[in-house]
């Protein structure tokens, strides 16, 4: 029984430190600069995009302006682009040609942290860590107040949270799998909204929920999209 354990964790320990050795491909230019606080204007020009090993344009010439405060829906059918425009936002990856800017400034000239740092992002399938609600909440914005926790939790509709075993200190363990689908999703809108970002991109993450609490998530939502730059998929 040890040598089986041992065995698959040398193979569990090679996959991570594949993970960690791998070089990232987006990074810093000498020169990057870093952003504060975004205004939330964001600009497409003639951004072309292609996978590495895709073989076939995912976007082709996209022209696309967001002012500050807009909402903007992204509506098609799958595999038409739209979540490639929302991580081409976060420069998950870089375009292939043309050009993204915030506030009239290329993407590539500012600090990959800092850029990050003003987008929200919330998709359909939550990533979740074997930690407590409270752990999770926090993982983008550690300084967050019991105030702003409170807040991000009623704009999101997960106020189930108070009804765990331990309310906030409950562990839900690994992808949230004490948690039904809408609730996972629920607490994950959460986390993105908490920080109060300049930018939130929300990629379907309402999907698992029914009608009825959809429109409430929806409602409490009206005000958090006010204050910012949005795009919904």
């Amino acid at each position: 029984w040890l040598l089986a354990l041992a065995e698959e964790a040398e193979t569990a320990a090679g996959r991570v430190w594949e993970v960690f050795d791998t070089e990232p491909t987006i990074v810093d230019k000498p020169d990057a600069v870093s952003i504060d606080v975004a205004k939330g204007s964001i600009r497409f020009d003639g951004v072309v995009f292609e996978y590495p090993y895709g073989d076939r344009r995912v976007l082709d010439g996209v022209d696309l302006s967001v002012e500050p405060g807009e909402t903007l829906a992204l509506v098609g059918a799958t595999g038409s682009g739209k979540t490639t425009i929302a991580t081409l936002l976060a420069r998950l990856y870089d375009p292939t040609g043309g050009s993204i800017s915030l506030d009239g400034v290329d993407l590539r000239d500012l600090t990959v942290e800092s850029l990050r740092r003003q987008i929200g992002f919330a998709f359909e399938e939550a990533t979740l860590f074997s930690a407590s609600v409270r752990e999770n909440l926090l993982m983008g914005a550690p300084e967050a107040s019991n105030d702003d926790v409170e807040w991000a939790l009623d704009a999101a509709q997960a106020n189930f949270v108070y009804q765990l075993p331990w309310g906030l200190d409950t562990r839900i363990g690994e992808q949230g799998l004490s948690l039904s689908g809408g609730q996972r999703q629920r607490l994950a809108l959460a986390r993105a909204i908490i920080a109060r970002p300049r930018v939130l991109i929300l990629d379907d993450p309402l999907s698992a929920l029914d009608v009825h609490t959809e429109a409430k998530v929806e409602q409490a939502l009206r005000p958090v999209l006010a204050n910012c730059t949005s795009l919904i998929v």
